[in-house]
């Protein structure tokens, strides 16, 4: 609440101290609108006249005192929180916190031990030379991501998000609330955030080869991704959600892990990025249900796209997705195999060469056969094991890096993979890099 609100909310509260001073014996409480103030009617409190009658006065200092000592205390917080910044470059000296609750809000995220940051709009207008097209690095689900410059040489990654977007608020909140309480390096860091009038900015690390997408859907720079490379970037990605699930501060359900949200730094090391529509989940539950479905096509588990239910194996879901996409170099939206067979989508076709025992089809051409037979028979069968259709057939993160990890933990059999006997069509057309909230999945016909 602003100074002068919370001055004449006290001034409200001592006029209403002095009406009842006479009426009450034992005192009382008056509720103001962000603070409470007690009073009593004890002698100590008060003087008396040469007619006997007592008066107020030292009541009313006390009272006003302890209330003060409240607003005075904010403001400390304020101005601590603004000094602090202006030694770190963050804030200039002409910028006036509009919200105070909203600055002792990010200052106890940076209690966490995160290095949540305000940042100043002109700096980032500099940085990104007034938001030019040249610095676009992507287009996300609610607005163009840019990269920045600052004076210091350091690069970042600014996500715009579209002016008036109601849900791109509801994605700013969330990642403010969640990932700058989330640290570990397979996950991206959010560095911190920009408000200014309408715009909503979020400022992250940059990540200087981009996404996962861009090298392995490529025909060309897909070559870049050797079979161990690719082996890292599972791994990480592996790690990664088993924090998010198991071993962060909060349980995380991702929702919306995909190729395009795994970014990859200057070593090709992945991190994890978009917790727009992250989900905090109670530790104690199994699964949650929800109204409002939100991912993309082709990662989605069939009980949360057709029912709404919710738990960390959704994510599984999708980290298996991403594992076969990762192992054939293959879209699984919108996937289409024509030859002597017709295959609707990835799932299908992976099972089916599994059984078939001609799985070297499904391998991306580009790896040639730098890999042991029986190690890519393994991260195939695991990949087929995440994308069950049951939940309770899919392993927990823990499991799947317990197993990436050993060559001792044998893998079950998985059987038929979820979607693979069904065409999945969607309410809308999908190119090849479209993302949609409130995904409605229409027809399911059998085949």
């Amino acid at each position: 609440m602003p100074p002068e609100r919370c001055r004449a909310c006290l001034d409200g509260v001592g006029a209403e101290i002095r009406r009842r001073i006479g009426s009450s014996k034992m005192g009382g409480a008056i509720h103001g609108a962000r603070c409470t103030l007690r009073y009593e009617t004890g002698n100590q409190f008060f003087t008396e006249t040469a007619t006997g009658q007592r008066k107020g006065h030292a009541l009313l200092i006390i009272a006003t005192v302890y209330s003060l000592s409240v607003v005075c205390t904010r403001l400390l917080f304020c101005v601590l929180y603004i000094t602090r910044r202006r030694k770190r470059g963050k804030i200039n000296s002409t910028e006036q916190p509009k919200d105070i609750d909203e600055i002792l809000r990010l200052w106890k995220m940076e209690d966490t031990g995160s290095e949540f940051s305000l940042y100043d709009f002109s700096q980032i207008a500099d940085a990104t030379d007034n938001f030019s097209p040249r610095k676009i690095l992507g287009q996300g689900a609610f607005g163009p991501v840019y990269k920045g410059i600052f004076p210091d040489g350091q690069e970042v990654a600014i996500k715009k998000l579209a002016a008036r977007s109601r849900q791109g608020l509801v994605e700013f909140k969330n990642e403010i609330q969640l990932v700058a309480k989330l640290q570990h390096r397979h996950l991206v860091r959010l560095l911190g955030c920009c408000i200014h009038d309408e715009e909503k900015i979020l400022i992250y690390e940059y990540m200087s080869n981009k996404s996962l997408d861009y090298f392995i859907f490529d025909p060309n720079r897909r070559t870049s991704l050797n079979w161990m490379i690719r082996l890292k970037i599972v791994e990480g990605i592996a790690q990664g959600l088993l924090y998010l699930h198991e071993h962060s501060r909060l349980r995380i359900i991702h929702r919306d892990l995909k190729a395009s949200n795994i970014l990859l730094d200057s070593e090709l090391n992945p991190k994890i990025s978009d917790f727009g529509m992250a989900r905090i989940f109670p530790s104690d539950a199994t699964q949650t249900k929800t109204s409002r479905l939100v991912g993309t096509y082709g990662y989605m588990a069939p009980e949360y796209a057709f029912e709404g239910l919710l738990s960390i194996k959704s994510d599984v879901f999708s980290f298996g997705v991403l594992l076969l996409e990762i192992i054939s170099g293959k879209r699984s939206a919108g996937f289409q195999h024509y030859g002597e067979r017709e295959f609707h989508n990835l799932l299908q076709y992976a099972w089916q060469m599994s059984e078939e025992e001609t799985w070297h089809e499904f391998i991306d051409q580009s790896i040639g056969d730098e890999y042991e037979p029986g190690d890519m028979m393994k991260y195939l069968r695991l990949a087929l094991m995440c994308v069950q259709v049951k939940a309770v057939d899919r392993p927990t993160m823990s499991d799947i890096v317990a197993m990436l990890s050993s060559d001792d933990i044998t893998i079950p059999e998985p059987r038929q993979p979820a979607y693979s006997y069904t065409r999945v069509d969607v309410s809308v057309n999908i190119n090849l890099s479209c993302t949609r909230n409130d995904i409605t999945l229409t027809t399911t016909d059998g085949r």
